[in-house]
């Protein structure tokens, strides 16, 4: 077969009104931004296509009005399934102004499901989700008034619950790769990451539908070896030439990024400014022991391998990140999900389920706030959906879980006055308080899985106990009273809390 390549205009035309689109990407990676923009070009022109379900894994765009945000249209959107909602500000209002049909699922039960809808099942069934905001039994991943329909469901397997997330047809996929051959299969040989874009290529073409890929070069002869292919050219419907398609945020191009070159002698990474975030950090990182599998959220423990460089313990542990990374220098801000130097590249399906299985031994998650319960909400924030991302997926399958946050939020100031801490300005906003107001990480659940749980703030430590929360470490400098029970909006167990010098 040969390979058909049209433009992104001509390929949009075929997207029918009403139609279930599923796309990739992981903020500028993988980003089919051509496509996007065409998609939005041809609504603000004709109308059309409209009424469209959109379904992502992950946030998808640089936060200034590509990726999802071309698709941010009243008319043009009448329901999203996503994973990550950040990197589009005008998608998240029409959520929050009831103009869409708000969900949002666990990435990783996103793309497992493209997977399970590809293969013609029954729907992904998984422990991943339960006790959170994602179960039926809480809000079943409904997050606005509009999102009134059942999308997933809470089941029983030899006596032990599940949740079974419902398979769709999918009409079309919206995928990128690196190059296509003159077959059309299709090579993310350049690409940072290659994140779920086979299995959304499996699910729309075994429901019928179309796949388009957007690539930046078109090669005139097969690939050798063979294995460069990641997307065979039976899935393929339609290739879309863009040759300004950067490889991501950070460069036009870069080999680093890609895994295609060895690493040059170690440079040693900026070090993290002795801030609040670094006193955080610092603490959590006091949680490691050599030999250990680690998982490293977006924020605050993004900056714990530079500190663990710092230590000289780079080479004592494995890293990975949920879009398919292991190892290598992993990147921080809007380029978080790439490394420089990876060992690995795998698909971000093959990663969930690794971290689904409990191959990590200990994760380091950031915290928005959390509840008497052991609750951590990071998903919906101010009255702003976030979604979870992978964060569901790892803290529920990760062995251990370390969530870093500062005590409050707005305001806060704090200084280091040598291995003691001083809280100068209090925040404005708590964020240890009664209920969380959307359940992303279940303390109750937690606890039935046997999993070892702490929360580290820059004055004090939780640990989740039976019965709740307990106060375990203090600051030296921080009066107890004070500065952190008087300040939450719960009364933790205090048994015999430590005091412990900043390092």
């Amino acid at each position: 077969m040969k390979r058909r390549c049209s433009s992104a205009s001509d390929v949009v035309s075929l997207i029918a009104d009403g139609a279930t689109l599923a796309v990739c990407g992981s903020g500028t990676l993988l980003e089919p931004d051509a496509l996007l923009f065409a998609i939005e070009e041809s609504f603000l022109r004709t109308g059309h296509p409209r009424d469209l379900t959109i379904v992502h894994a992950l946030g998808i765009g640089d936060g200034q009005g590509s990726g999802l945000e071309r698709l941010a249209h009243k008319g043009l959107v009448r329901k999203v399934i996503g994973g990550h909602w950040s990197w589009s500000a005008k998608m998240q209002k029409l959520a929050k102004d009831n103009e869409i049909a708000a969900y949002s699922i666990p990435a990783g039960a996103i793309m497992s499901l493209m997977r399970e809808i590809g293969a013609g099942r029954p729907g992904l069934i998984t422990h991943i989700g339960l006790g959170t905001f994602a179960d039926p039994n809480v809000s079943g991943g409904r997050c606005n008034e509009l999102a009134t329909e059942s999308i997933v469901e809470r089941l029983e397997i030899d006596g032990k619950p599940y949740l079974r997330y419902k398979p769709f047809k999918v009409d079309v996929a919206l995928v990128r790769g690196s190059l296509a051959d003159p077959s059309g299969n299709i090579t993310l040989a350049h690409e940072a990451a290659d994140l779920d874009v086979y299995a959304l290529a499996l699910a729309a073409h075994n429901s019928g539908g179309k796949v388009f890929v957007q690539v930046r070069e078109l090669s005139e002869t097969p690939f050798v070896p063979a294995r460069m292919v990641r997307i065979p050219g039976v899935l393929v419907d339609d290739v879309v030439l863009a040759p300004e398609q950067r490889q991501c945020l950070a460069s036009d191009y870069d080999p680093e990024i890609s895994g295609e070159c060895l690493p040059r002698p170690e440079r040693p990474d900026s070090p993290l400014p002795e801030d609040i975030r670094r006193i955080i950090a610092q603490r959590a990182a006091d949680e490691f022991t050599p030999g250990m599998s680690l998982n490293f959220g977006f924020g605050i423990p993004a900056g714990i391998p530079s500190l663990l460089a710092e230590r000289g313990l780079q080479d004592q542990y494995w890293g990975s990140i949920e879009q398919g990374i292991h190892n290598g220098r992993m990147m921080d801000g809007a380029m978080f999900g790439a490394a420089r130097f990876p060992q690995a590249i795998v698909t971000s399906l093959d990663q969930f389920d690794f971290y689904s299985g409990g191959g990590v031994d200990l994760a380091f998650l950031g915290m928005g706030e959390m509840d008497q319960f052991g609750n951590v909400n990071v998903s919906s924030l101010g009255g702003r959906l976030v979604g979870p991302g992978g964060f569901v997926d790892i803290t529920q399958g990760a062995r251990k879980v370390v969530f870093c946050g500062a005590f409050e939020a707005k305001g806060l100031q704090v200084e280091r006055h040598g291995s003691e801490l001083a809280i100068v300005r209090p925040g404005e906003v708590p964020k240890l308080v009664e209920q969380v107001s959307h359940i992303t990480f279940s303390g109750p659940q937690a606890l039935v899985s046997g999993k070892e749980v702490l929360y580290v703030t820059e004055r004090a430590v939780f640990r989740l106990v039976e019965g709740g929360i307990e106060l375990v470490e203090v600051a030296q400098g921080v009066d107890p009273q004070r500065d952190v029970l008087d300040r939450m909006s719960f009364k933790p167990l205090v048994r015999d809390p430590r005091f412990v010098a900043l390092k």
